[in-house]
């Protein structure tokens, strides 16, 4: 019989058996003809002996198991699937959940604790939104204590003379100008704060030389002024077209602030008495720590009473209550005004202490001219 008529098992062991001869004979056994291909295909099969052994066994077994209820004819046709081996180094680790951090008092929510100074982690404001509070955050007793002081300064010096009047007068302007500035987040903005205080100085410069019985046109006449000049110069300006707006805006409106605050110097000497004083008492009595409603309740009957008081010493009598009451609600809106989002002492050190008063000055001009 020839070669190619020979059976398969039989070529395949005459062919091998020059190599290996009884020794591969042996291992030969007990496999079928596809397994001996098979091995044929693979380059551990010019191995010595001992390692195709090991080898037959191994490839044995896994077609055991991969191949196990499938055709010759499929198993022919299907490729050999090697098992990964995933290594250790890169499994899956699980991940640990976050834990915020513990704050002094144990705290793990987070934030820190509310205060005037503010906080490293979250900003009162950034708290009180969370909490579903109102952000904003009042000036507090300090400034609340240096607005009375000025006040009161306002309403004794108003009794001595209008030139012992421009000075605290000066002051409330000052840091009107200022304030404002900072309040609306601009700074440094010293071209507009120096403006915004030229205009009240030139309405006292005015006031002083037109006299009190000209004090609106005065008054009117320098803000109209600070208006035009201010257009001017934002004009002027090389900024983008929003920036100039809003610096046109804030500067505009600080001037008018710094300019009605002169109202103070155009008014009756014993309505400034009066309503300087109530203002003093109202944002005392705002300070205090009531809850809101009652806290204004309080502020307005404290700002009531202070102008019965004061105005008894005056020639306004029990008529300044309505005057101290008109000057406490000013006062309130102004204090609301400084009333401020972010916990900055300096928006409460010089808007949070002018705005009351300054607020204050046309009530003090109107009703006062309406009484005496």
């Amino acid at each position: 019989m020839s070669d190619q008529q020979q059976p398969y098992g039989q070529q395949y062991d005459g062919q091998y058996e020059g190599q290996y001869g009884d020794a591969y004979q042996h291992q030969n056994q007990g496999y079928d003809p596809y397994q001996q291909q098979h091995q044929q295909q693979q380059p551990q099969a010019q191995a010595w002996p001992g390692q195709q052994q090991a080898y037959d066994e191994a490839q044995a077994q896994q077609y055991t198991q991969q191949w196990q209820g499938q055709t010759w004819e499929t198993q022919m046709q299907a490729p050999v699937q090697t098992p990964q081996v995933v290594p250790a180094a890169v499994a899956e680790v699980p991940e640990t959940p976050y834990l915020p951090p513990q704050s002094a008092a144990g705290d793990t929510t987070g934030y820190g604790p509310a205060t005037v100074a503010g906080n490293a982690r979250i900003t009162d404001a950034q708290r009180a939104r969370l909490e579903g509070r109102s952000p904003i955050i009042e000036p507090g007793m300090q400034p609340a204590a240096l607005a009375a002081v000025l006040g009161l300064l306002l309403s004794g010096t108003a009794a001595i003379g209008s030139y012992a009047l421009v000075v605290p007068l000066v002051v409330l302007q000052a840091v009107t100008a200022a304030g404002w500035f900072r309040l609306n987040g601009m700074w440094p903005a010293r071209q507009g704060i120096a403006l915004a205080f030229a205009g009240g100085l030139t309405a006292d410069v005015a006031l002083l030389a037109a006299g009190r019985e000209n004090g609106p046109a005065a008054i009117l006449g320098t803000l109209g002024a600070w208006v035009l000049l201010t257009l001017v110069l934002q004009l002027r300006s090389h900024a983008d077209p929003d920036t100039r707006m809003y610096g046109l805006m804030a500067t505009v409106a600080s001037a008018a602030l710094t300019i009605i605050a002169a109202g103070h110097l155009a008014a009756d000497p014993d309505a400034v008495s009066v309503g300087a004083a109530a203002v003093a008492v109202a944002v005392l009595a705002r300070a205090l720590p009531l809850p809101t409603p009652a806290s204004v309740v309080v502020a307005l009957l404290a700002a009531a009473g202070a102008g019965v008081a004061v105005g008894g010493m005056t020639d306004l009598g029990s008529e300044g209550a309505l005057l101290g009451f008109a000057a406490g609600v000013c006062a309130l809106v102004g204090h609301r005004v400084a009333s401020y989002d972010y916990p900055s002492r300096f928006v409460h050190f010089t808007a949070g202490v002018a705005l009351p008063l300054a607020a204050a000055a046309p009530a003090v001009y109107l009703v006062g001219r309406a009484l005496t």
